[in-house]
């Protein structure tokens, strides 16, 4: 066993015959029977060989950030929900409305301020500001709006 492991698994002989009996029947999804095979591999009690995620990740064909989730989620939370696939934890919500968008548009189609070649993100995002269109905006969120509303038909 590893001292850089920060989360140990110790499987109780129940938790154990489960986990076999996820991996050996077949009818758990693949990434179910996946992180199955993770905690078997990482169980640190007697009937276990307590490997390494590095040892794990190649004989598993797995990430070792998969496997370090994978202990966390049980470590913490158990076994059930280290099994279960996790789900996002929420929603992205719009930064622009569309009537923000189309100013940001018309903005980037307007021509480019005194002494600059063109628009740069950083201008665009500093323009939107003082135009008082937003209170704040960062570059990314311009990027990310100007890909999908300006196509390049070129």
């Amino acid at each position: 066993m590893d001292g850089n492991v920060k989360y140990i698994v110790r499987l109780s002989a129940s938790e154990r015959g489960e986990l076999e009996g996820v991996v050996n029947k077949g009818k758990a999804s693949a990434a179910k029977r996946k992180r199955a095979h993770i905690l078997l591999k990482a169980d640190a009690n007697a009937e276990g060989r307590g490997w390494i995620d590095e040892q794990i990740g190649e004989a598993l064909d797995v990430s070792v950030a998969t496997i370090h989730r994978t202990r966390q989620a049980y470590v913490e939370q158990g076994l059930e929900v280290a099994l279960e696939r996790q789900r996002p934890t929420g929603r992205q919500f719009r930064k622009l409305d569309g009537a923000q968008e189309a100013r940001l548009v018309a903005i980037a189609c307007s021509p480019a301020p005194e002494g600059q070649a063109r628009w740069t993100l950083k201008l665009l995002a500093d323009k939107m500001v003082t135009l008082e269109i937003v209170e704040a905006i960062g570059k990314e969120t311009v990027r990310r709006t100007l890909k999908k509303t300006i196509s390049n038909r070129g």
